[in-house]
């Protein structure tokens, strides 16, 4: 039976249980997960927080990792200023990057979520305000969200991964794990 882990990946740690080839060691997966055998299914940045997911089945991992499979990832993105209708219509039609146009979008404005603190904390300017979208996606470019929400100028200052297809962050603390049987 493949095991599969819910991890809540905090701000500043690497999406990878080693940091070799620097003087200075990163904060890396092995710092909060001691279980043999088990490797990422996709990624986070390392500047991104939330729902990482483990697993030694690499049938497992390319479904979840696998663009192909369309997993809708959802984020909770706090992002400078406040997205007007127009903002949000683009990215739920898909807005045009570097690298070609994505998929569309669910976005949504939310209230702020209670989640736990960033550390360190995200730069505040007292001249802009910040706000909260939910985002889900139907792919995995790299740093496509940040990317998505700058192209409607609205960059983004904190990026929280809530949940990919069913499993979810409910319950996690930031740096902990569970497993669950699949």
């Amino acid at each position: 039976m493949p095991r599969l882990i819910l991890f809540n990946k905090p701000y500043d740690m690497l999406s990878q249980f080693t940091d070799r080839g620097r003087e200075t060691a990163r904060a890396t997966l092995s710092d909060c997960i001691s279980v043999p055998g088990v490797y990422p299914a996709g990624r986070l940045d390392r500047d991104s927080e939330g729902l990482l997911l483990l697993t030694d089945d690499g049938r497992l991992q390319a479904q979840i990792a696998d663009p192909r499979f369309k997993l809708p990832k959802t984020y909770l993105v706090q992002v400078e200023g406040e997205p007007d209708d127009a903002a949000l219509t683009a990215l739920r039609r898909g807005v045009t990057l570097k690298d070609g146009p994505t998929r569309p979008a669910e976005a949504d404005r939310i209230a702020d979520p209670q989640l736990w603190p960033r550390n360190p904390p995200i730069r505040v300017r007292k001249s802009i305000p910040d706000s909260w979208l939910r985002l889900t996606i139907h792919e995995g470019r790299n740093r496509q969200v940040r990317r998505m929400t700058a192209a409607v100028g609205h960059p983004t200052l904190r990026l929280v991964r809530w949940s990919v297809g069913e499993w979810t962050l409910d319950g996690l603390a930031s740096g902990e794990w569970r497993e669950i049987i699949v």
